[in-house]
């Protein structure tokens, strides 16, 4: 979220940088949400109206795939489905597939055999694997002033008891005043943040209240 680097942390970038990708990853488990476009791949149940409802923000999809005991089934074309976003007001995060669909030149999905659900319901899938670019346009500014808020308490809190001491880029203190360590390493961002209860700041919890997302659980991850 570089928009939080206008404000909180204070240091250079190397140490700013780290403060807010600590605030980052905790907003992250917090919200359960991504707020920057983000390509990712969610296995979600499949109502029997053909609903899949997804757990975050969709912006595009490139791969529906059916979830088989013996593995992945095969992906379905683009015209087997439409999605639709809660970027569109009143709209909700999911991929609606066309049970009333077919396609006579894919085995299992033809009119005759009953289409796209026929081809569900033959193959048992209970699950859709969804393929595709999750989260927001644009950071929303509310989330970013949160993040910068975030990051100045966690930088506060790790604050060395002696002020001839300086702080070595990275976070080197937990909310229970443990010696930790987080690089701001891209890598880390391939691996799913379980849910917290909090960010560790009572008003930056206030602030991001309306991006809770705790719907439907994320089955898949990044």
């Amino acid at each position: 979220m570089d928009q939080a680097r206008t404000a909180g942390a204070t240091g250079s970038d190397a140490e700013v940088a780290a403060w807010i990708s600590a605030a980052t990853e905790r907003i992250t488990s917090y919200t359960q949400q991504v707020f920057e476009p983000t390509v990712m791949v969610v296995i979600a149940d499949v109502a029997p109206n053909g609903l899949v409802l997804l757990p975050r923000r969709v912006r595009t999809i490139t791969a529906v795939t059916p979830v088989l005991d013996i593995g992945d089934g095969t992906s379905l074309p683009a015209s087997a489905y439409r999605v639709t976003s809660s970027e569109t007001l009143g709209g909700v995060d999911a991929v609606h597939l066309r049970w009333g669909g077919y396609d006579n030149l894919i085995v299992g999905a033809e009119s005759y055999n009953g289409g796209w659900r026929g081809l569900f319901d033959r193959w048992g899938a209970e699950q859709a694997k969804v393929t595709g670019e999750f989260g927001y346009a644009a950071v929303p500014a509310l989330v970013a002033q949160a993040c910068a808020l975030l990051a100045a308490h966690i930088q506060a809190a790790a604050a060395p008891s002696d002020a001839d001491t300086t702080a070595a880029p990275g976070l080197d203190v937990d909310d229970e005043g443990n010696n930790v360590r987080i690089e701001n390493d891209a890598d880390d961002a391939a691996t799913p943040l379980p849910p917290s209860a909090s960010t560790g700041s009572t008003q930056v919890d206030a602030l991001l209240v309306g991006y809770l997302n705790r719907g439907h659980s994320l089955i898949g991850g990044i």
